[in-house]
């Protein structure tokens, strides 16, 4: 698909001030399970709120307190850590993982060429750095040259680069740092020509754009106000704005260009058109492609603001325009998306180019003469070429069942760039003359194994309620489908976010061992459109872990793999999911690995960017969304009594995006509870996020450990 603009966060963050363990009502170490392990003593406070007549008991709030501040709350992690670290030293294939997921990372990644004058710009991995370093080519041919290696940024490679964009002209590059994993950037600009920092410094960004203006002159950028001391990692994050920094110039000089202080719960990202004339300002409040549309002519003075579009009832995606003629990707009458026009003089009359189909549009650019359409056929890549009226032109053929991203380009120019994976095959990347239809390989890796030896199948299968849903198989050609495999059953399930073929080391190694994986295509995600998203949020949420159970049910029924050899894994939302299913069903899976969870639903939109969540969470303070929400919540509805398959939660102490007094409260909790004898951990990574810009060690040390722990209790052996 192609390289969305910025959308709001998909996950959470916690901002409260909670009593501490000192105010616990008791102090008990849960019952050691037979395994031998003895959990941490964790104090249970008397908290109790009182909502819409039902009396919620929060005897773990002091868990989220900042782990950087409380120093509680860093001791109890410690302990955590010290139980779960010698539990997984015991596990023969942890290094058996590792040299194996280390090897398969060690190829050459290249990220996407990004073209300016002529100048290329993009990302290289030699293999096995910690963070990928910006490279610079001077014409296409040309020599690559180092611009940025951010793996001189930190001792431990937890410092990332993370957006960056060009000038138009090529001269200067617009970086942001992100230290640790936060998701505050600290943005800079580089020379291009001397490779010296300007002293242009901006901070307090955060989920914005970054564009320059046309002349170079400066950029375009969105930040919240900058948080009270000792709130950074924990306030709401309301009041973003628009501003105009002018190269030279303190960020105390920065022009205000578009805020809302009448409504402090609306986002705004900003976007040069093509042409540098106009400034689109697209505004959002929740995580639902629901947008406000803003116009600044920019050769005007001192622009006032067009409203093009303020009922946030639709996606608007620009993809290019000629003068006052727009061209935007909308879902408005079109749950699985299509192309119009509109005329910013008439902004209510909107010419159809490309009508929806039944495969989703999940893209569109507009390159050189001809714009490029992305679309999900049942969750696989597909690419069309239209010309500027929307007329077919070709279609764009792509290697196999996978994932094609990419396709960005500018008006007048044919290139562009497109990269292309599978669950089997790295990342290639291409480029493609749109006037020729012409396909070159710009980048391609070399690999230490051969993608042949693994089969990628899509399966269909049908959830409680009779809905066909897709499903990928991954296993290796030859593996005995005689009797069960261990399996790993992945999944999301949210946010209008599409699971699409992708490669990953860490999972390949699982598959390499024998291992079977399994992606389920689940309700609430966008593989078929907006209706495929409404049946899994909401009222609708539990349709989404219907989808998982049934995925595991069938997986069992048609002899993939077996009772006792099924582990499931998720991360955000998708430990959201592991954490609720695995209340919902524990005798079907034999290990449960929810990562960076959003596991208390009742307090989820109280802190940074959680108030964004509403749109497939519902508000807790609504009668009917908070009965609907302590139904599933996986803190609330841990199950006293019944045997849990085993369990390794993981996060991360700095994550400020679903903070970890999430895992934290549930893992406890699990600790707590007569929930059988199987291992019920917590492992905590130090100097990361929910994800992003995580070096590739802690990927491969993280995955090493859950995929070995998953192997201990499948029954995978690793060899």
């Amino acid at each position: 698909m192609l390289r969305p603009k910025y959308r709001a966060p998909l996950a959470l963050a916690l901002l409260m001030t909670v009593p501490g363990a000192s105010q616990a009502a008791e102090s008990a170490a849960a019952a050691a399970p037979a395994s031998g392990l003895a959990y941490p003593a964790t104090a249970r406070g008397d908290t109790v709120d009182t909502q819409f007549g039902v009396e919620v008991a929060d005897p773990y709030r002091w868990l989220e307190n900042d782990v950087r501040t409380d120093p509680k709350v860093a001791a109890w992690v410690a302990a955590e850590n010290k139980v779960t670290d010698a539990y997984l030293d015991t596990l023969p294939g942890r290094d058996v993982f590792a040299r194996r997921m280390t090897e398969l990372y060690n190829y050459e990644r290249f990220g996407l060429p990004e073209k300016a004058g002529e100048r290329y710009f993009y990302t290289r991995n030699d293999g096995l750095q910690p963070q990928s370093v910006l490279y610079v080519r001077d014409g296409l041919g040309g020599e690559g040259r180092v611009l940025i290696d951010p793996n001189a940024w930190a001792k431990d490679g937890a410092t990332a680069l993370a957006e960056w964009t060009p000038s138009k002209d090529g001269t200067h590059l617009l970086y942001a740092v992100q230290d640790g994993g936060t998701d505050w950037r600290i943005v800079r600009v580089k020379d291009v020509a001397t490779g010296e920092d300007l002293p242009d410094e901006i901070r307090w960004v955060k989920f914005s754009a970054l564009d320059w203006a046309k002349d170079g002159s400066g950029f375009y950028y969105s930040r919240f106000p900058a948080p009270e001391d000792g709130e950074t990692f924990q306030s709401l994050n309301e009041n973003q704005a628009v501003y105009f920094h002018k190269l030279g110039t303190p960020q105390s000089a920065d022009v205000p260009i578009h805020a809302t202080p009448d409504k402090p719960a609306l986002n705004h990202t900003a976007q040069v058109t093509d042409d540098g004339r106009y400034l689109l300002v697209t505004s959002s409040q929740g995580t639902d492609e629901r947008y406000g549309l803003t116009l600044y002519d920019l050769s005007k003075q001192a622009p006032k603001p067009q409203i093009l579009v303020d009922d946030f009832a639709n996606n608007w995606e620009y993809v290019g325009n000629d003068g006052s003629r727009f061209i935007f990707l909308t879902n408005k009458d079109a749950p699985r998306q299509r192309l119009v026009a509109m005329d910013i003089g008439k902004p209510d009359a909107i010419a159809p180019l490309v009508a929806e189909s039944e495969a989703t549009l999940v893209g569109a650019s507009q390159v050189g003469s001809r714009i490029i359409l992305s679309y999900l056929g049942d969750a696989k890549s597909e690419a069309r070429m239209v010309t500027l009226d929307g007329q077919p032109v070709a279609e764009i053929n792509l290697a196999d069942i996978g994932t094609a991203s990419g396709f960005d380009g500018k008006l007048g120019d044919p290139e562009t760039f497109y990269a292309f994976s599978s669950y089997a095959r790295p990342t290639t990347i291409y480029r493609l003359d749109t006037v020729t239809g012409k396909t070159t390989i710009f980048a391609e890796p070399k690999l230490t194994f051969d993608p042949k030896q693994f089969s990628v199948e899509q399966r269909f299968y049908k959830s409680k309620d009779g809905t066909e849903v897709p499903m990928f198989v991954v296993m290796k050609k030859g593996l005995d489908r005689s009797k069960g495999s261990p399996t790993l059953l992945y999944g999301y399930g949210g946010f209008n976010i599409s699971m699409t073929p992708a490669f990953s080391p860490t999972k390949l190694a699982w598959v390499d061992q024998g291992g079977v994986l399994a992606i389920a295509n689940l309700r609430g995600g966008g593989e078929y459109g907006k209706a495929w998203h409404d049946a899994g949020r909401l009222a609708n949420k539990q349709n989404v872990f219907d989808d998982f159970i049934a995925a595991g049910e069938y997986l069992i029924a048609q002899g993939i793999t077996g009772k006792g050899q099924l582990a499931i894994e998720g991360g955000s939302n998708g430990g959201l999911l592991v954490g609720a299913v695995t209340n919902q069903r524990p005798d079907l899976f034999a290990a449960a690995l929810p990562a960076v969870g959003v596991m208390d639903m009742l307090r989820f939109d109280r802190f940074t960017a959680g108030r964004y969540w509403v749109d497939d969470y519902g508000y807790p303070s609504k009668e009917a969304d908070f009965r609907n929400l302590i139904r599933y919540s996986p803190y609330h509805n841990i199950r006293d009594g019944v045997e849990y398959p085993a369990v390794l939660v993981t996060t991360a102490d700095t994550d400020d995006r679903v903070v970890p007094g999430h895992s934290f409260k549930y893992t406890a909790a699990l600790q707590h509870a007569d929930a059988g004898d199987k291992p019920h951990l917590i492992r905590i990574e130090t100097r990361a996020g929910h994800g992003s810009g995580k070096p590739t060690d802690k990927i491969i040390d993280e995955a090493a450990d859950k995929y070995a722990f998953a192997a201990k209790w499948t029954g995978l052996a690793v060899e």
